[in-house]
């Protein structure tokens, strides 16, 4: 059995051949039962979660994410997510590949928010602002420039200092223009494409600051609790999410809204599985603003386990 350590599991996990296994695996379709989501109490600390993901393509692989998520971890400088993946031969039960969950996760969420993008941000988008300066942001700048020609990157984060710190980074890092922003109002209004990445629980992005044919990309929120946008920033937009099921419970963004009436169930335009079997258009204008909700899916951890062992199989040479 292959054991992928984060550096290895990056290195299988391009991101331009990780969006297009996202395409192909959302388009084909695998089983996925409802996640395991439990909250757990942590003593002086924010409540944990612990998630348990499955998911199968009859014949062929199936694989499990056990994965946790510490909020209060942010405080101590230490990641907030930790996560394992089991990936399995779907012939016969035989363990194939142990993956690092966290690099795993980081990837494959960035790169549904890529997959998202092809379909809903204009295509001449230039400029990106980057919300939150965690772990998904450095995947998330790069997984957008996979799918646009992205030329400036605004870098906002409740620690200004810490923002520039890390503009400086990722800059050198990623070779692009990576400039820390310390008003986020500014950030959003002068940006194509505007991806949210924290833990926030209040909505940190105000509708009434996205600017005209922008696409806003939800990625942090993951409980009814969490929330990275508010009302107007719903109600400005055609609304779509990684999967109906998944977000339209557990995503804050999407419940808050229904259940206050801003946003009808039949308001949600498509999901990743009708924009990628073309059954929704995504973007149909330049001016309109669009609006994009993932909670996650275990068909993208799927999606992402198979490439990584895959990948590092052919490279390594494991029979």
């Amino acid at each position: 059995m292959l054991q992928l350590s984060q550096t290895q599991t990056r290195e299988a996990l391009p991101f331009k051949p990780l969006v297009e296994a996202l395409r192909t695996m959302f388009r084909e379709g695998c089983e996925m039962p409802v996640r395991h989501h439990h909250t757990m109490e942590v003593p002086d600390k924010d409540d944990a979660t612990l998630l348990l993901m499955p998911a199968w393509q009859s014949g062929a692989y199936f694989g499990v994410k056990l994965a946790s998520v510490f909020p209060s971890n942010a405080v101590q400088g230490i990641p907030a997510v930790s996560a394992t993946y089991l990936l399995s031969d779907g012939r016969n039960g035989a363990p194939l590949a142990l993956v690092d969950g966290g690099e795993l996760t980081a990837r494959r969420t960035a790169a549904a928010s890529a997959l998202a993008a092809d379909y809903l941000a204009r295509k001449n988008a230039k400029i990106l602002c980057m919300v939150g300066t965690g772990r998904l942001s450095a995947n998330l700048i790069e997984a957008h420039c996979t799918v646009r020609q992205i030329e400036t990157v605004y870098l906002w984060g409740r620690n200004f200092e810490k923002a520039q710190a890390c503009a400086a980074d990722l800059s050198t890092k990623l070779g692009l223009n990576i400039i820390a922003e310390q008003s986020l109002e500014i950030a959003v209004g002068k940006s194509d494409i505007i991806s949210v990445a924290t833990l926030s629980n209040d909505p940190l992005v105000q509708g009434q600051w996205l600017p005209e044919g922008c696409h806003l990309d939800l990625v942090g929120g993951f409980t009814p609790l969490m929330r990275e946008a508010d009302e107007t920033a719903v109600s400005r937009s055609r609304v779509f999410v990684d999967t109906k099921a998944g977000a339209m419970k557990e995503a804050g963004d999407i419940t808050t809204p229904l259940a206050n009436g801003t946003l009808k169930p039949e308001d949600v335009q498509a999901d990743l599985y009708e924009l990628t079997r073309g059954e929704n258009a995504g973007r149909t204008s330049t001016s309109e603003i669009t609006f994009f909700k993932s909670v996650g899916a275990a068909l993208e951890d799927l999606a992402g386990a198979v490439l990584a062992y895959e990948t590092a199989k052919a490279t390594l040479l494991v029979d």
